[in-house]
């Protein structure tokens, strides 16, 4: 099985005039005064060991896989790289492990570019760690186990107010502990930063006000059926999520589905409206979800005229290259490598 070490942190991600999450809380930014910046505040970094195998085991049962590798994951420290390959600047606010995947989450940050200043490690608590087996159709289940990302608190927020104070976007999910994220949304939707919920992993019982400070919502269908009890199969379905979603506050829903793109619909314009990708063979979809809310995190922030659908066309590009290569963030691509008409 894949396994991730985790840490709870905040991303900064700092770009320029480019035209534009490990698990937990991130937040995009722009720094108005100057340079375009993207700030993620994302509370869960993870160590990953990962599986690959012809299809995923029953349960009780023993299979053969065909190869193992270990990598570094978290829903916060994927949207981040992300970001960051597509050329915004990044720096990370989290907690780690004072271990030995905390120290090399440490220097992937560095690799990446992106500062650790605002990097904590901690001793009471392990970096954060998932599990991830993948069939021969790219398909996966994954495991994690928080560690070190539960210990972000209310207390490194009110550190991170200069900086939460001058974001242009703040992403969020829910790897960390829900009423810090929430507490994150509620001071970014006070300064009018725009505000992207990540609800993930999703839970039944999501306390309301997570929708009335969220100006979009992004979910996949299993985190969408767990919200609000609809089963998603198909296009139809994601459009009625997204009006359940609007009804209970947030001004756009967005409904990932896989290999069939995504569905949008608006307080604005409450017509769903499926925004199909180019059909591709899915080697890996580990992290797909992130590269894809790492990518509009981007484009929200950098290219804020730019019509809502067409970075969704945008984002699921970037995404289905992702799933073309094993691993998560070894996956995501580079703006380098991108057509330039995507920025």
């Amino acid at each position: 099985m894949a396994h991730t070490r985790a840490g709870n942190h905040c991303l900064i991600l700092k770009g320029y005039n480019l035209g534009n999450g490990i698990n937990e809380l991130a937040l995009f930014a722009h720094r108005r005064n100057t340079a375009r910046f993207h700030l993620e505040l994302s509370p869960v970094v993870q160590w990953k060991e990962q599986i690959l195998t012809p299809r995923l085991p029953k349960a009780g049962e023993t299979i053969h896989g065909h190869k193992f590798f270990i990598g570094f994951g978290g829903k916060g420290a994927n949207q981040c790289i992300q970001a960051a390959r597509l050329g915004a600047k990044t720096s990370m606010i989290c907690k780690v492990g004072k271990d030995s995947f905390g120290n090399d989450y440490l220097e992937n940050f560095k690799k990446n570019g992106i500062p650790t200043e605002f990097v904590g490690q901690v001793d009471d608590a392990a970096t954060g760690a998932a599990s991830i087996v993948v069939d021969s159709a790219g398909q996966n289940f994954i495991v994690i186990v928080a560690g070190a990302n539960l210990l972000l608190n209310s207390d490194d927020l009110k550190r991170a107010v200069p900086v939460i104070s001058k974001a242009k976007v703040m992403v969020c999910q829910l790897e960390i502990t829900p009423a810090v994220s929430l507490e994150a949304l509620q001071m970014a939707h006070a300064c009018g930063v725009k505000t992207l919920f990540n609800p993930a992993p999703a839970l039944a019982d999501l306390d309301p006000l997570f929708y009335a400070h969220s100006d979009i919502i992004c979910c996949n269908e299993t985190e969408a059926e767990i919200l609000t009890g609809i089963t998603v199969g198909n296009t139809e379905d994601a459009g009625r999520v997204g009006l359940v979603l609007l009804e209970r506050g947030c001004k756009t829903a967005i409904v990932t589905l896989g290999p069939e793109g995504c569905v949008v619909i608006s307080a604005k314009d409450p017509i769903p409206k499926h925004i199909p990708v180019e059909k591709i063979t899915a080697v890996d979809t580990t992290g797909a979800g992130d590269s894809f809310v790492g990518a509009l995190a981007f484009y929200l922030a950098h290219y804020p005229n730019l019509p809502l659908e067409e970075m969704l066309r945008k984002s699921n590009f970037i995404a289905s290259v992702s799933v073309q290569a094993t691993g998560t963030q070894t996956s995501f691509p580079y703006r380098k490598d991108l057509p330039q008409d995507l920025f």
